[in-house]
C-alpha cells in the first residue's frame, strides 16, 4: 500500500501504479491516497457523489471488459490494494500508465484517456438504460482550499468545460466519450470557511480548468494524431 500523503503536488502527480490481474494478465491500478480530512466530489460508479473520501482509485480494465458487478469488482481491488475506509473508484480500458499530470497555482489534475468511441453529448437519437462501462477520459483534479457543495457540482462542470475546450483545440469532432468520469478533491472545511464558487472565472476555478486542460491535451493529444493517421482504430 502507498504511503499515506497530504493533498500536495507529489501526491496526486506522484500516485502509486500498481497492478491487477483480470483475464490472466496483469493491469496498471492507479492508487491515490489523500488520507482523512478530504471531501470528494465524483460521477464515478464506486463512491460517486459528495462526501469525505479517504483515496481514489482509477483501475485498467481489458477492452469489452463486461462484469456486471463494477462496485464490487473495484472494492475488490481496493481491498487487494491495501486500502481501507471511503474511497472513490474509476475504470477505463484505456491506458493508465500513461497519465498525465498539469498544475496551475496550486489546481492540479491526472488525467487517462483513450478516445477510440467518442462524439457529442447531445447527440439525436440516443440514449437509454445501459450498464455501465468503464470510463475512457478520466480525470482527477485536487484543490488546497475548502469549497461548499455547490461549489464542488461547479467544479465538475468546470473540469467538464475544460476537457471539451481541449478535445475541440486538437480537433476531435466529440465533447467527449460516453462513459468518461471525474473526481474533484478538496479540503474539508473548517468552520464556515469554504470558497462559494468554482466556476471558469472565479479564482480556483480558473485554475482547476487550466490545469484540466493542460492535462487533457496533454494525454488526448497524441491519440487525436494517431487515429488522424489511421494508427487507431
Amino acid at each position: 500500500m502507498p504511503a499515506r500523503t497530504l493533498l500536495t503536488s507529489a501526491s496526486l502527480a506522484g500516485a502509486a501504479l500498481l497492478t491487477h490481474t483480470e483475464q490472466s494478465r496483469e493491469w496498471p491500478l492507479l492508487v491515490w491516497t489523500p488520507g482523512p480530512g478530504v471531501r470528494m466530489v465524483s460521477s464515478a460508479v464506486l463512491g460517486g457523489g459528495i462526501g469525505e473520501r479517504e483515496w481514489v482509485i482509477n483501475a485498467q480494465v481489458p477492452p469489452g471488459y463486461d462484469r456486471l458487478d463494477p462496485v464490487a469488482h473495484l472494492r475488490d481491488l481496493a481491498a487487494g490494494a491495501g486500502l481501507v475506509g471511503p474511497g472513490v473508484g474509476l475504470m477505463t480500458a484505456a491506458s493508465v500508465a500513461d497519465r498525465r499530470h498539469a498544475e496551475d497555482g496550486g489546481a492540479r489534475a491526472v488525467v487517462t484517456a483513450g478516445i477510440g468511441v467518442r462524439g457529442w453529448a447531445a447527440a439525436p437519437g440516443v440514449g437509454g438504460v445501459t450498464i455501465p462501462r468503464p470510463g475512457t477520459i478520466n480525470i482527477i483534479v485536487s484543490l488546497p482550499v475548502p469549497l461548499t457543495d455547490a461549489a464542488l457540482v461547479n467544479a465538475v462542470a468546470t473540469a467538464t468545460e475544460a476537457k471539451v475546450q481541449a478535445l475541440v483545440e486538437l480537433g476531435a469532432d466529440a465533447s467527449g466519450t460516453p462513459t468518461d468520469a471525474v473526481c474533484v478533491a478538496a479540503p474539508v472545511p473548517t468552520g464556515n470557511e469554504a470558497e462559494p464558487f468554482a466556476g471558469p472565472r472565479s479564482l480556483w476555478g480558473a485554475r482547476l480548468a487550466r490545469a484540466v486542460h493542460g492535462a487533457t491535451r496533454a494525454a488526448c493529444a497524441g491519440l487525436i494524431s494517431a487515429e488522424d493517421t489511421g494508427r487507431v482504430g
